[in-house]
């Protein structure tokens, strides 16, 4: 139920696409520093936080997703197999020449 009351707040749809936002942020920042982070009591600690967010950030698309707000329309199988062949490039380069 919207909370935008004669212009003043933000929608339930305002607030909770905001915090997809944060957690979406949140994720790509935690990524990040885990990637560059040497001591391995450190990089346990990052990825767990990497992990709530990660479960965060889906709950919150799950919410989204099912209340009509956010829409994914589904892949073709051309689509498909462009992004396969894409990730095969990627993970095996020297298979190009």
């Amino acid at each position: 139920m919207p909370n935008n009351i004669e212009g003043r707040g933000l929608t339930d749809r305002e607030m909770v696409q905001l915090c997809l936002e944060l957690e979406k942020n949140r994720c790509r920042s935690i990524a990040e520093t885990l990637l560059e982070t040497e001591h391995q009591e450190l990089r346990n600690l990052y990825q767990e936080c990497l992990n709530q967010a990660y479960e965060n950030q889906n709950e919150l698309f799950r919410l989204m997703s099912h209340r009509g707000w956010y829409a994914v329309e589904p892949a073709t199988a051309e689509q498909i197999g462009k992004t396969q062949s894409r990730m095969q490039q990627n993970l095996h380069p020297d298979h190009q020449f």
